[in-house]
């Protein structure tokens, strides 16, 4: 059983009380973290204050040279940190290996680059005898709040582009996963000074007293949209920035050119990765009237041919216990219209679910319009690119989606119309640090990754001097 600690000025700090937490592939408890109250809340911002004072002075080089370091930690630890991802969320490991941690690192280094390569205007005489120099400076403190389906990606990036930008933070991981970032939070103690980089386990109680909190500038979370609105109106009360990364609902439009069976494979990996517990993963497929039929069956069978459970498999659990309930919830009340094509059920022990087909679905349906955060993907048909494009844009959501052809006309037409902050051609999720992944509407506000998200977490300064 592993017990983990608060990590607040450089030490690792116990509390009163403990969360437990659990392997989502047996169901087994492993270990507990602290249950952190407004006290340890209290003294890891002013930990982070306190830091801020000389940490916001360091030059982009000496930050790029300690976020390098860390990165190195990360390779070098990295059996520790994968089997403690695994432990937490049950997914494959090498792929968490690879895609995960690894990339972790290598985000890390883009940071530490991008801190030395800050745009901004020329000083300038805009006004005669006078020269105007625009300052880019770091916020301060940051509270971040990271989510459970990432739980160390996600982490890293959130500390990337603050710690590049010169800030200083308080993280807080989700209760049921985090074993991870607190490892990370204990590598980063061997290279940023005390107090850089504090990490508070907890619940609700932690994460409402994070944004109470009068000392961070930012807000900056992953998750849901509901919490999203929590956390945005809770941050208006002392005038926080929010920086907000939020729920999906992803459409992937195909049209009739395509190769059937190739692309029902590509779109089956961008729907059921991690468990469909992603919010940029495919969950609506919307199909040209005339390969509809064919292309939904294709997409079973693509289901249907991905391994669920076991050492080298393509899917492994959800979450928790609450999260399968959720998405059989959904299954429960599909409406008669909807047809079942593969899939539908719990599978094994533990927390595991088929990955699943929808077909027969309307636009107006719950298992369409709401975030479903699971392994589940429907299919819808059309007969234009004008209708195509109406049901993509017909959600609350906007934060990604792809478009699937072989015509350059069609796809540049309809990649321009679609109201989403990522939009990728004959690909999905295929997500490079130097890209900026962020979304609009109810998926939220801001951008991580790409020299726009370190651009985030700094504030501008307009400096004016006189030449007498």
């Amino acid at each position: 059983m592993t017990t983990l600690k608060n990590i607040i000025n450089g030490l690792p700090v116990e509390a009163p009380a403990t969360l437990p937490f659990f392997d989502p592939a047996t169901g087994q408890q492993i270990g507990t973290a602290p249950d952190s109250g407004a006290d340890a809340v209290d003294a890891a911002f002013r930990a982070a204050q306190q830091a801020f004072m000389s940490y916001k002075r360091t030059t982009p080089g000496e930050r790029q040279a300690l976020l390098l370091a860390l990165a190195d930690l990360i390779e070098a630890n990295v059996d520790a940190l994968v089997e403690a991802e695994v432990a937490c969320t049950g997914k494959p490991r090498a792929a968490t290996r690879e895609l995960e941690v690894l990339r972790g690192a290598d985000q890390l280094r883009f940071f530490a680059g991008a801190a030395r390569v800050v745009s901004g205007t020329a000083s300038t005489e805009y006004v005669q005898g006078f020269t105007s120099t625009l300052r880019r400076e770091p916020l301060g403190v940051v509270a971040q709040i990271t989510p459970w389906n990432y739980p160390f990606m996600m982490a890293i990036w959130k500390i990337g582009p603050a710690l590049a930008a010169g800030n200083t933070l308080v993280l807080k991981p989700a209760d049921t996963t985090p074993w991870s970032t607190v490892l990370l939070g204990e590598l980063a103690q061997q290279v940023f000074p005390a107090g850089v980089v504090n990490i508070i386990c907890g619940g609700r109680e932690a994460g409402a007293a994070m944004v109470d909190h009068e000392i961070p500038e930012m807000v900056s979370i992953t998750g849901s949209t509901r919490a999203g609105a929590q956390v945005m109106s809770a941050a208006a009360a002392t005038l926080k920035d929010v920086h907000l990364e939020l729920g999906g609902k992803a459409p992937a439009v195909v049209f009739a050119d395509v190769d059937i069976a190739q692309t029902a494979k590509e779109i089956a990996l961008g729907a059921f990765f991690n468990a469909g517990q992603d919010c940029t993963a495919v969950t609506r497929v919307l199909v040209e009237q005339s390969i509809h039929a064919e292309f939904s069956a294709a997409l079973g069978a693509a289901a249907d041919a991905l391994t669920v459970g076991g050492e080298n498999a393509d899917l492994g659990p959800l979450n928790s216990a609450a999260q399968l309930e959720r998405v059989e919830g959904f299954l429960d009340r599909l409406p008669e219209n909807a047809t079942v094509v593969s899939g539908g059920k719990r599978t094994g022990t533990g927390y595991y679910f088929q990955p699943t087909v929808i077909d027969g679905v309307f636009q107006s349906d719950e298992v369409v319009c709401d975030e479903i955060f699971g392994p589940v993907v429907t299919v819808q048909p059309f007969t234009t690119e004008e209708e195509a494009i109406e049901l993509a844009n017909g959600t609350k959501y906007a934060l990604a989606s792809s478009v699937w052809s072989n015509n350059h006309g069609v796809v540049t037409r309809v990649s321009n119309e679609l109201d989403f902050g990522a939009v990728w051609i004959n690909c999905h999720q295929v997500i490079p640090a130097e890209a900026p992944h962020g979304g609009f509407k109810h998926s939220g506000t801001g951008k991580d990754l790409s020299v726009y998200g370190l651009e985030d977490y700094t504030r501008l300064k307009s400096v004016t001097t006189s030449h007498r």
